[in-house]
């Protein structure tokens, strides 16, 4: 569906900064892929290649990385993480 934002959160079971960016998009209605580098050395190895990070979670809106929890929750309370959560126009249009 065109009209929902790719979200992709690399993470681990056991994070409590990865729980609260989850629980903060559930609270949002946005879908997300939950993608548990803990199990996946590959999905590790591609968090780390497009983030240049290793901390978790790296969190990617739209193939956009815009960093950690505490990235997001910053976006969130200057109002700014809803547009990041809209398609570009191009995208909606494909």
């Amino acid at each position: 569906m065109a009209d929902k934002p790719k979200v992709e959160i690399y993470g681990t079971e056991h994070c409590g900064y990865c729980t609260a960016a989850r629980m903060l998009f559930t609270k949002k209605g946005v879908e997300f892929s939950d993608v548990l580098v803990s199990r996946d050395r590959d999905a590790l190895q591609k968090m780390m290649e497009l983030s240049g990070r290793r901390s978790v979670p790296q969190i990617f809106i739209n193939d956009r990385h815009v960093g950690g929890f505490d990235d997001v929750l910053a976006l969130e309370e200057a109002n700014e993480l809803d547009e990041l959560l809209v398609m570009p126009q191009d995208a909606a249009d494909a």
